[in-house]
């Protein structure tokens, strides 16, 4: 499924499409915040109430991806913001920026974080610094973690949802899984700063939620192990027959 949580524009009614439009688009946080309080909890109220209709459904492992324009900055800004990080360290070239591009992405992250110095708290700094997208899924992952769901972490952008539902509430982290490394600068530091170790490194940019699709299988295949691989004891090995094929 995808959710509009604010694009700028007006789709037509799809089966495929869920409307969480917040608005078109959000401020340009270099001058003011990018959405008010206001919005940002109401975007987190969107995420939570997706996943509860999800989980109802009868799943317990949810995967979240992302589609934006201009949202790696988005990211970057929050995890400066959330972990005391420099803005050298978080920012990366998102879509293919040239150096003289992530030097200009730089500035403005490092001025938009002056201006907004006074962004202190975790919902404050969501509001001024993140997008629609992100806090929707801040929202969902709090409620995922509250139903005891497993939750499959994407790449940069994801994990910036991570932190700012992390900021919230920590106990989140007990329900997450790193699917993977993404090829963004600032990821590696990202999920060593929440302790979180990736399933796979295969360099992926491409977001979108194909880093949580690629590790689920795996994930599915491990629960199976635990559960159906036959132990010595049910599989009928005696101790000398162990011992034989060890040996």
């Amino acid at each position: 499924k995808i959710a509009d949580t604010g694009v700028n524009h007006t789709f037509e009614a799809s089966s495929e499409l869920i409307d969480l439009k917040i608005g078109y688009g959000t401020q340009n946080f270099k001058f003011e915040p990018a959405m008010s309080l206001t919005d940002c909890e109401k975007a987190i109220r969107n995420g939570a109430k997706l996943v509860e209709t999800i989980h109802l459904s009868g799943t317990n492992i949810i995967g979240f991806g992302e589609m934006g324009i201009g949202n790696t900055t988005a990211a970057a800004a929050l995890f400066c913001k959330y972990t005391n990080t420099s803005v050298q360290e978080a920012v990366g070239m998102g879509t293919g920026l040239s150096s003289e591009g992530v030097t200009h992405k730089i500035m403005v992250i490092s001025e938009a974080i002056q201006h907004h110095h006074n962004a202190q708290s975790p919902l404050d700094i969501l509001a001024t610094f993140g997008g629609f997208e992100i806090a929707t899924m801040a929202g969902a992952m709090l409620k995922a973690a509250e139903l005891k769901m497993v939750i499959l972490i994407d790449g940069f952008i994801a994990t910036s949802a991570l932190l700012a539902a992390h900021a919230i509430n920590s106990d989140v982290l007990d329900y997450c899984i790193a699917s993977h490394l993404s090829n963004e600068n600032g990821h590696k530091k990202m999920l060593q700063t929440l302790g979180l170790s990736p399933v796979l490194k295969l360099d992926l940019r491409l977001g979108e939620g194909t880093g949580a699709a690629i590790a689920y299988p795996l994930i599915e295949s491990a629960v199976r192990f635990m559960n159906e691989m036959s132990s010595f004891e049910t599989a009928g090995v005696t101790t000398s027959a162990q011992a034989e094929t060890i040996a």
